[in-house]
């Protein structure tokens, strides 16, 4: 079976409601997605099953509740990461 193609999704939360797409792609998109969050230093998640899930949302779309448990995983790894990099710095 052949490779599937790289996909990718981000996510935007401000601390109130749902996460939301706000970029989601496959192949060469997916790298670009990947390319920027890597240049911004937002730390890169790989579940391709999540972002196969997110990118059939439109942008802007809010991560449906079924998605809550997988996407909260991802925040809070993204957020030890965050943590980890402070207490590294003081």
């Amino acid at each position: 079976m052949p490779d599937r193609p790289q996909r990718a999704a981000a996510l935007r939360y401000t601390g109130s409601g749902a996460p939301q797409v706000v970029a989601a792609g496959r192949g060469h998109v997916a790298e670009t997605i990947l390319a920027s969050a890597r240049e911004a230093g937002v730390p890169v998640h790989e579940d391709p099953d999540l972002a196969d899930a997110l990118a059939l949302l439109a942008l802007g779309d809010e991560v449906p509740e079924e998605l809550w448990t997988a996407v909260a995983r991802v925040l809070a790894w993204a957020y030890e990461l965050d943590e980890k990099a402070i207490r590294t710095k003081a």
